[in-house]
């Protein structure tokens, strides 16, 4: 199971990549593997305030639907369109192409307080 080592990770198994003051959001492989084929995506609105842990978005697989919290406080500048047409991005490339929004992180130490890919995998026993 890929867990990239650049990345950090929450409790809700949400991964978090940081380039500047934009982090970029998605699901773990691990995630997607739990909740299997990955049907629709409802996508957070760009411009949204958002505070930490707050439910911001949405994913729906043919098993269950969970919500996807922010795991930082910010904006939200960016939501990937393609998942509307093309929701199995989540599944087939959940680190990379199936990410699924940009938020401007209000305080970049929150970013840094999160697991990083040691303390997820052992958090999620692989």
């Amino acid at each position: 199971m890929s867990v990239p080592e650049n990345f950090r990770y929450t409790s809700d198994h949400e991964w978090v990549l940081l380039e500047g003051e934009v982090a970029t959001v998605g699901i773990t492989h691990h995630a997607q593997d739990e909740l299997t084929d990955i049907v629709f995506v409802e996508l957070p609105e760009v411009g949204r305030e958002c505070e930490t842990e707050e439910a911001i978005a949405v994913v729906e697989s043919v098993k269950a639907a969970s919500d996807i919290f922010a795991p930082v406080a910010g904006e939200i500048v960016e939501a990937n369109g393609e998942l509307e047409s093309d929701p199995a991005l989540v599944n087939t490339d959940p680190h990379a192409k199936g990410w699924i929004f940009k938020i401007k992180v209000s305080d970049p130490a929150e970013v840094a307080a999160l697991m990083d890919a040691a303390a997820y995998s052992e958090f999620i026993g692989a």
